[in-house]
């Protein structure tokens, strides 16, 4: 069985995108055949295990680009972004965005006194 921690040994962030495009493409074309449509097309269904690696493959996605973000935080910050421009551009709050990002290096194992000492508003205030 495909999980998403078999599959990132197998698959980078552009592969496993490229294979859940192809299944994905697979899954939206087939139309099971009924008694008004004939069976022609050569599109087969997904199998069990395809339709799994599908899912699998979707969270491995969101979890490589969620780190790819947070790298981008980070690298936005030491470029000198704020945290109202950083929160722009994921469409949030510079709250929501510092917060998101507190989260990600606690989860990292990092220390927070780090994020703090970066951690600050347009005005020079911790976030």
């Amino acid at each position: 069985m495909s999980t998403p921690e078999e599959l990132e040994r197998r698959f980078t962030l552009r592969t496993a995108v490229a294979r859940y495009d192809e299944l994905r493409t697979r899954e939206s074309l087939y139309i099971p055949a009924t008694a008004d449509i004939a069976d022609t097309d050569d599109t087969a269904a997904l199998t069990r295990d395809e339709t799994l690696e599908l899912l699998a493959l979707s969270e491995l996605i969101a979890r490589k680009a969620a780190y790819g973000r947070q790298l981008s935080v980070r690298s936005a910050r030491r470029a000198g972004a704020s945290w109202s421009r950083i929160g722009a551009a994921l469409g949030t709050s510079k709250q929501a965005a510092w917060e998101a990002h507190s989260r990600w290096i606690d989860e990292q194992g990092g220390r927070r006194h780090n994020v703090r000492d970066t951690a600050r508003d347009d005005d020079g205030n911790h976030a």
